[in-house]
């Protein structure tokens, strides 16, 4: 099994940034696909960012150009960088990860994870 746990949600204005952490723990090895998902009460989720087995990178269009995903397979963690943020991207921001060797762009279109963190809000006010 594998345990995610998501910190650096919070509150900002529109414009702002923020940085999300997530850190892996358990069978971490089996873990070759990453990403972060959002939701928001009474909507379908979104995956805002991957980062598929074969290394390559996706992102949903709204958010492409404005945040950036990394990982440091060292220290088992995840980020998220957000910048210029709007009202918009105001959601639940979970960490997901799985076991699939498959692109960026798959996780981007399915939202298939295997294991999901808790979550943890990020709230953009105008």
């Amino acid at each position: 099994q594998v345990q995610l746990v998501e910190s650096g949600g919070g509150s900002v204005q529109t414009g702002g940034s923020l940085r999300l952490s997530c850190v892996a723990s358990g069978a971490t090895d089996s873990i070759v696909s990453v990403g972060w998902v959002r939701q928001v009460p009474g909507k379908e989720r979104e995956a805002v960012a991957a980062i598929g087995s074969d290394g390559s990178i996706n992102y949903a269009d709204s958010v492409r150009g404005r945040f950036a995903i990394s990982r440091d397979k060292v220290k088992n963690t995840l980020y998220l960088e957000m910048n210029d943020l709007k009202p918009e991207d105001t959601a639940m921001y979970y960490c997901a990860a799985a076991r699939s060797h498959l692109k960026a762009l798959y996780y981007i279109r399915s939202v298939n994870f295997e294991y999901w963190g808790q979550g943890t809000q990020v709230t953009v006010s105008s």
